[in-house]
């Protein structure tokens, strides 16, 4: 995993260890597209000052947007979000007993004034938060844009291919 790139302009941010298995789908993601990226462990609760820190200079440093992982109480998101002008995409974590539902409400609640773009909880969250990242990027980056067109055009293709097998399936009598 290419963490701590050279010149990143994505910048995951994770509230503990324990949220790198859902924001390595980030990390994978942003590889395919050769996407550089950092990777931080900062908590909103344990160490806001240094949190706060990194958003406030995230923009200065180059980073483009902003990926936020975290679980229970979830406030890393918004917590970067008071912090920069940058993007924020927030990935909630089914790290507590309420499985990511109290993670999801806390970042997707942001109030009015600090957005916060919220994905879906888990790896599947991680993957889009990535993907929309990748978006954002492709608005200035034409290259960048025409790579996440063909990543369209293979996600048409595998569900095309999926679907002859289908039909394959069902046309033998299966």
């Amino acid at each position: 995993m290419a963490t701590q790139a050279n010149d990143p302009v994505v910048g995951i941010v994770m509230g503990s260890d324990s949220d790198l298995s859902v924001m390595e789908a980030a990390c994978q993601v942003l590889e395919s597209f050769q996407v550089t990226f950092e990777l931080r462990i900062l908590s909103a609760h344990r160490c806001p000052q240094k949190t706060s820190q990194y958003a406030r200079e995230a923009c200065a440093r180059g980073l483009r947007v902003l990926i936020a992982g975290a679980g229970w109480a979830a406030h890393l998101a918004g917590v970067l979000a008071a912090e920069t002008t940058l993007p924020v995409i927030g990935v909630p974590i089914a790290s507590s007993p309420l499985q990511g539902v109290d993670a999801l409400y806390a970042t997707v609640q942001m109030p009015p004034g600090v957005p916060v773009a919220t994905m879906a909880i888990g790896q599947g969250g991680a993957r889009n938060a990535a993907l929309f990242a990748i978006q954002i990027l492709a608005l200035q980056d034409v290259g960048l844009a025409e790579k996440f067109r063909l990543h369209k055009e293979e996600m048409i293709a595998q569900i095309a291919e999926k679907d002859q097998k289908l039909q394959g399936r069902m046309a033998g009598g299966h």
